[in-house]
Formats: C-alpha cells, structure tokens, sequence
C-alpha cells in the first residue's frame, strides 16, 4: 500500500485505541453501579487492537504504537523509511483522540480534566497503586518486550494463519491486567503522549518513562525473536 494510504490508516487506528481504551477507563471505569472496573478496561484496550487488525491489518499491519513499529523495524519485519512516518501518525491519531474524549468527558457536570488525569500513565504519586519510578520502568519494559515478542510470534510466516489479530488483541488485555495497578499501562508511547498533552503538568513530566520504557522491551524483543525463530527472514512479509 503507499505510504499515504498507511498513514491515514494508523491515524484512525491509533485513535480507535486511545478513544476505546482510555475512555473505557475516563467514562466507564468508575459509573455509578455499573462500572466496568479493571477488568473491562483491559477488555476494552484488548479489543479496539483486535478490530482494528482486522479492519486495517491489511493496510498498514495496524501497528498503532511506536514502539510496535520500532520493534519491528529492529527484527527486520519493517522498512526504517516507514518508521517515522508511521510515529507521525500515531501521535496524531493519539491526541485527536484525547482531545476528543476530554471534550465529551467536560460533558458532565464538574469534570476536570487534569484532576480526572485522563487515563494518563504515571509512576510513584501518580500510580494508581503508588508503585516507584523503577518499577514502573520495569514493568514497561519487560510487558512491551513480551508483546512485541506476541506480535512477532503471532504475525510470522510460519504461524496459524488469521488468528495474529486474536492473540495480539488478547495480549493487550492480559497486559492490562497485569500492569494497571503499577502505572496505568502504556506499552505505547503514543497512547500515553495522547491524554498527557491534554492533562500537562505531572504527566507530561512523567511522560519520558512512557517513551523510553517501551522502546527499550521493544527493541530488545526484535533482537530475541529472530535469535529464537532461527531468523528475521521466516518472519518477513
């Protein structure tokens, strides 16, 4: 597909990720005798990863994360050329998303979005379970590396063929299972620039783990998979 085609197409995913998955967390996580809790936003982040493979999948190899696309460049599986265009684009389909559901969130009566935080990764006062800065950097890393590790898995030559979409979009669930409580989960440096342009102040302070972290487990998992696969070739497109 040309570039043009493949930058609209992690636009719009991008932000069916960010608008699906943080606003599960900004509007429905905490409802009156409803909320959909933990569990329905892993659910949630899950999902908008899941229909998107396979609504642009075939367009743009739907990676709507810098960190996906930096892996994958590092294992061979995608031309440097794309990589920061397709940032680009993640990054805009990220904050027009988190433009968008602050604007409908401000909807209700008394919402403030910088006391809501936006669903904005953090880490020490700012981690829902008050976890420190190196375990927040731990955590990042080593859930983007088994996801770009997943991905890699998942998206190979040699593997099942049609189910990438599940076993990555189910990986993205059991991610947030996992890693809510340490810092609200990014594994996407996009996603977490998004809700933190909107809410400044700590989260754009904090924001610098939430690029290196991910970037860091990503480019190590395009070192492993290859080592463990016998080679980036069986992978390739």
């Amino acid at each position: 597909m040309p570039i043009a085609q493949r930058f609209v197409a992690e636009i719009i995913g991008t932000f069916w990720l960010v608008f699906g998955g943080c606003g599960s967390a900004v509007l429905a996580a905490a409802f009156p005798n409803g909320g959909i809790g933990l569990h329905g936003v892993s659910l949630a982040f899950g999902l908008t990863v899941l229909t998107m493979a396979y609504t642009i999948g075939h367009i743009s190899g739907c990676h709507l994360n810098p960190a996906v696309s930096v892996g994958l460049c590092v294992g061979r599986r995608f031309p440097a050329r794309d990589v920061l265009p397709y940032i680009i684009a993640q990054l805009i389909g990220a904050i027009v998303a988190a433009w968008l559901l602050s604007v409908i969130a401000s909807g209700q009566a008394g919402f403030d979005v910088v006391k809501s935080g936006l669903a904005s990764n953090g880490y020490d006062a700012h981690s829902p379970g008050k976890y420190a800065m190196s375990a927040g950097f731990v955590a990042e890393a080593v859930l983007t590396f088994m996801f770009l590790l997943i991905i890699h898995g998942a998206t190979d030559k040699r593997a099942p063929k049609g189910f990438a979409p599940i076993a990555i979009g189910l990986a993205l669930a059991l991610i947030h299972l996992i890693g809510i409580p340490v810092t609200n989960v990014s594994v996407n440096p996009a996603r977490s620039t998004g809700p933190a342009l909107m809410v400044g102040g700590w989260a754009l302070e904090q924001l610098w783990l939430f690029w290196v972290a991910p970037l860091v487990g990503a480019i190590l998992a395009g070192i492993v998979y290859p080592a463990i696969s016998g080679g980036a070739e069986a992978g390739s497109d």
